[in-house]
């Protein structure tokens, strides 16, 4: 299996870019071996509880210079239902998912941009203050 090109981002801010073979949704912890080596050479045991999210990102730079469109593009198919997520540190993302219980410890999220260097998103859902359903 292929590793998952993940940004990992803690409540606290810190952030970790890596590789993790071995994330699933119901499991407390994960691993990450991370991209640079400098931070470490072995994998990082990482507590889902302590993240504000797990990205699945295109690539670890990004473009900090793309405006991220906070819109669904006409014509896109959507999988799920549209939302519009609040994080407590006040970040506002827009996207999809296909389910959202604010009782389990996190959720898929879908970013409504396809030119987002996010692919999916694992929100933990402690991480946010409010989702908002829309069409």
């Amino acid at each position: 299996m292929e590793p998952n090109k993940i940004v990992a981002r803690f409540l606290n801010g810190e952030i970790i870019k890596g590789y993790t073979h071995d994330f699933f949704p119901d499991k407390p912890a994960f691993h990450i071996s991370p991209a640079d080596p400098k931070v470490s050479n072995v994998p990082i045991e990482v507590q889902v509880k302590d993240l504000k999210g797990i990205f699945f990102v295109r690539d670890f730079l990004g473009n900090r210079l793309y405006k991220e469109q906070k819109t669904f593009p006409h014509g896109t198919k959507i999988t799920g239902r549209k939302v519009e997520v609040t994080f407590k540190d006040k970040e506002l993302m827009i996207g999809s998912v296909l389910g959202y219980d604010p009782k389990r410890p996190g959720f898929f999220f879908f970013p409504s941009d396809p030119k987002s260097n996010n692919l999916k998103v694992y929100i933990v859902s402690n991480a946010v203050s409010k989702v908002n359903y829309f069409s």
